[in-house]
């Protein structure tokens, strides 16, 4: 078997062994590939028998991220689906028995010496009912709702300790996650504060101590010398005492990409640099916290307008080893197939968006945003739109379009931005309704107007759906303002300092001016009466 690279994270977050680990790093640290799929290794194959819970936010993110994740790690360190482990089915006769059979195995990954995982989606009611867990792993814990687990999925970790109690991993919790933008987010920040550092220095100094012990042994038996029976009594007795410590010590640790500097190379780096927002960048990347703005443009904005809609019937059809890319329209249970899709878009030399949604009743549903960077126009934006939504049976485009879609085109090619999108989205066999807005809304009665909307004074309520826009979100939770004569504005002073070579994506408000377009659109200009369309299990 080949050797196994891990990096210094991943190392200490094995080594340190805490019963509550919680790892708080920036994207592609392999937080999945490297830290969550040893726990869940580590846990099935010394507790044999026993069953833990795999908690994501959504089942579209187990389904995408998550669980290939894991299964891609258990390959490679040759664990074969059919052989080893089996998902989403109730394993062959072969496979020893959970201590505690699951009631039904679609959501289940079942190992081979009776050992179950079950796969909890917060957005997928009931998937922690009746459960007896000996270990928790929670991924992307930013998106947890944090009540929904304390009340549903913390209390079923109790396990069995007749069976596991010996294990300092029994009753285990990891929780993984980068840095949170929002403060419904931050749930599990605290437990920096409940960590003891002598703790763990302690363990660390003991992992050491039984290291250098165990190489004596190794150093005996190279020179065929009988090592002496107090080196491993030691051993023995470091070991119990790690346990015991291991297993009341709570690990919490921060990092940035840079630790992974040495797999991800230094040009990964800078794309993330220039192809992300500068808060996601701040946040997923570099593992920054942020203050998040509590004055901000958008301040009438809650936690309550975000919602889940998955449709778990088209999800199940995929089975747990889909392609992700295989993801479109058909897993979103908020989107009226037989209802035009309205967007606003923005336009810039650097980076380009659409922010599509439909009206629902009283809502303005955000269904989905896309953007697309450098060299990457407008074409390649609506060709994106198009193949995600090429099942969308209604083949139309409410286009809300204002004058700064109109004369010019810096990105495009000798066309106005308003030809190129119209002239795209027929080219993919949409037809576009266009609906001009005229001046764009002076800020202070586009503030107004929107957090009014947001409290409920409007006609219409924006919501977003939490997996589609992510990005969106986030720049709309941190758009700041200023105030001068006339009153609030949205600060865009980050635009200005965009095309500088330190810092290329100061362009934090683009996608929300996108929003603005597609919400001033939908309110003022309604072009389609379109029926309730009710969409049960969104949340």
């Amino acid at each position: 078997m080949p050797k196994i690279y891990f990096n210094t994270p991943q190392r200490l977050t094995q080594l340190i062994g805490a019963n509550t680990t919680v790892i708080v790093a920036g994207r592609r640290t392999g937080k999945t590939d490297s830290i969550a799929s040893p726990f869940v290794l580590r846990n099935m194959q010394r507790m044999p028998g026993s069953t833990g819970g795999i908690v994501v936010p959504t089942f579209k993110h187990g389904l995408t991220n998550t669980i290939p994740g894991i299964l891609a790690a258990l390959k490679r360190w040759g664990f074969e689906n059919g052989i080893h482990y089996v998902i989403g089915r109730k394993p062959p006769k072969s496979f020893g028995s959970a201590i505690i059979e699951p009631a039904e195995y679609e959501h289940v990954l079942s190992f081979y010496n009776g050992s179950r995982a079950v796969i909890i989606s917060q957005d997928r009611p009931g998937s922690s009912n009746s459960l007896t867990l000996s270990w928790l792993l929670i991924d992307e814990a930013k998106f947890i709702d944090y009540e929904k687990l304390k009340d549903e999925t913390l209390p079923a970790n109790g396990g069995i300790k007749s069976y596991f109690g010996k294990h300092s991993f029994n009753h285990s919790v990891m929780i993984l996650s980068d840095m949170p933008q929002t403060k419904a987010g931050s749930w599990f920040l605290h437990y920096k504060e409940k960590m003891d550092k002598e703790l763990i220095q302690t363990i660390e100094a003991t992992v050491y101590e039984i290291w250098r012990l165990k190489e004596k042994v190794r150093e005996c038996h190279r020179r065929g010398i009988t090592p002496p029976q107090y080196l491993r009594k030691e051993i023995r007795t470091l070991d119990k005492a790690l346990n015991q410590m291991r297993s009341v010590a709570v690990y919490y640790k921060e990092y940035s990409s840079i630790e992974n500097l040495q797999l991800l190379g230094e040009n990964y780096i800078k794309q993330m640099k220039r192809d992300l927002t500068p808060k996601t960048f701040q946040t997923s990347i570099l593992c920054m916290q942020l203050g998040i703005s509590k004055d901000g443009f958008y301040s009438s904005m809650r936690e309550g307008h975000k919602y889940n809609a998955s449709n778990f019937e088209y999800l199940d059809s995929l089975g747990w080893e889909c392609d992700p890319s295989a993801l479109d329209c058909r897993a979103d249970k908020d989107v009226n197939p037989d209802a035009p899709i309205c967007i606003g878009m923005d336009y810039n030399a650097n980076i380009n968006w659409i922010v599509a949604g439909q009206p629902n009743g009283k809502r303005l549903n955000v269904i989905k945003s896309f953007y697309t960077k450098f060299e990457r126009k407008i074409p390649a934006l609506v060709h994106d739109f198009c193949t995600y939504y090429h099942a969308h049976r209604n083949k139309t485009v409410v286009y809300y379009y204002d004058t700064t879609a109109l004369g010019s085109n810096y990105a495009v090619n000798t066309q106005d931005f308003h030809w190129v999108v119209c002239h795209e989205f027929e080219r993919h066999g949409w037809r576009v309704e266009s609906v001009y807005l005229g001046n764009p809304m002076r800020h202070d009665e586009k503030y107004l107007l929107i957090n009014q909307a947001f409290a409920g004074k409007q006609r219409l309520m924006p919501f977003f759906n939490r997996q589609n826009n992510d990005d969106l979100i986030l720049a709309l939770q941190t758009a700041g303002v200023t105030r001068g004569r006339n009153g609030f504005h949205k600060d865009k002073g980050g635009e200005k300092l965009a095309e500088t070579e330190e810092d290329l994506l100061q362009h934090r408000t683009d996608g929300t001016d996108a929003f603005d377009t597609l919400f001033i659109g939908c309110e003022k200009f309604p072009q389609t009466v379109i029926s309730t369309f009710s969409v049960s299990g969104v949340s």
